[in-house]
Order: structure tokens, then C-alpha cells, then sequence
């Protein structure tokens, strides 16, 4: 390799864009931007929500009011009747062993077991909230309800 050799990656260099240099260079007269108008004039830019001076639409809406949705509490339902068929006799229900047997995936804040179903299976469980008739269905099949009460 030596010095004359050298030149630069094939497209990193590009031909500067000549305006105003006659019509037949798609490029002359007005430059490729047209007649008359805000953004044919030099220097122009037209910032983003700009509507030609008419009240743009984010002051045109209400921003009064109020929303908990933030301040909520997201759990992650599981049902006795899952809890039956996913987990062995005598076993310990918690977030680790969910997440463990595949049963909770996602963002959310605390496990809640539901009441949907039957279990005959005697479990402990330990998780963050429980139905009442989820806790009754546990405590009725031999097993032990543990909840954190977030």
C-alpha cells in the first residue's frame, strides 16, 4: 500500500448539490423549492406542531383533570384452579416458585391468587394478595394462606 494508492470508501464521499445553475440541471431558477410561499424563502424552518399561526392542537386541548391510573397496584392473577394442576403436594407457592413454573411473565407489583376453580392439594402459599373465596378453597383442602397485604 502506498500513499497514492489510498482513496475513500466507496459512497462516503457525495457530490455537492449545485443549485442555481441552469434549468437543465433539475436544480436551477427557484432550486428546487418552488414558487413563493414560507419555506421557499432562505433561512426557513418550520418548527414541529407549527400550524401557520393558528392555535396549534396541544393548546387547543383540555389539560385539566386528574389520573390515578399511576398510583395503582398491578397484580399478577393466578387461579387455584392453575395452582392444582402446576404444583406437587406439600409445595410452596410463592413468587420465585411462579415465576419458576412458568406462570408469570411481565411488569407488576404483587401476585394475586383467585379463586377460580377447585384444589384439592394441600399448599402453602405465599404471595402478596388472596380472594376470599381463594383463601377458602386453600384453607377447606388442608393448606396454609400467607399474604403480604400490599
Amino acid at each position: 500500500m502506498k500513499l497514492h494508492t489510498l482513496k475513500p470508501n466507496d459512497g462516503a464521499k457525495h457530490r455537492k448539490k449545485r443549485l442555481g445553475k441552469g434549468e437543465s440541471s433539475g436544480l436551477g431558477k427557484t432550486c428546487g423549492k418552488g414558487h413563493k410561499g414560507q419555506k421557499s424563502r432562505s433561512g426557513a424552518s418550520i418548527r414541529p406542531g407549527f400550524e401557520g399561526g393558528q392555535m396549534p392542537l396541544h393548546r387547543r386541548l383540555p389539560k385539566k383533570g386528574f389520573n390515578n391510573a399511576q398510583f395503582t397496584t398491578t397484580y399478577a392473577p393466578i387461579n387455584v384452579a392453575t395452582l392444582e394442576e402446576r404444583f406437587e403436594e406439600g409445595a410452596t407457592v410463592n413468587e420465585e416458585s411462579l415465576i419458576a413454573a412458568g406462570l408469570l411473565s411481565g411488569q407488576y407489583d404483587g401476585v394475586k391468587v383467585l379463586g377460580n376453580g377447585e384444589i384439592t392439594k394441600k399448599l402453602t402459599v405465599e404471595v402478596d394478595a388472596v380472594s376470599a373465596s381463594a383463601k377458602e378453597k386453600i384453607e377447606k383442602a388442608g393448606g396454609t394462606v400467607v399474604s403480604k397485604g400490599k
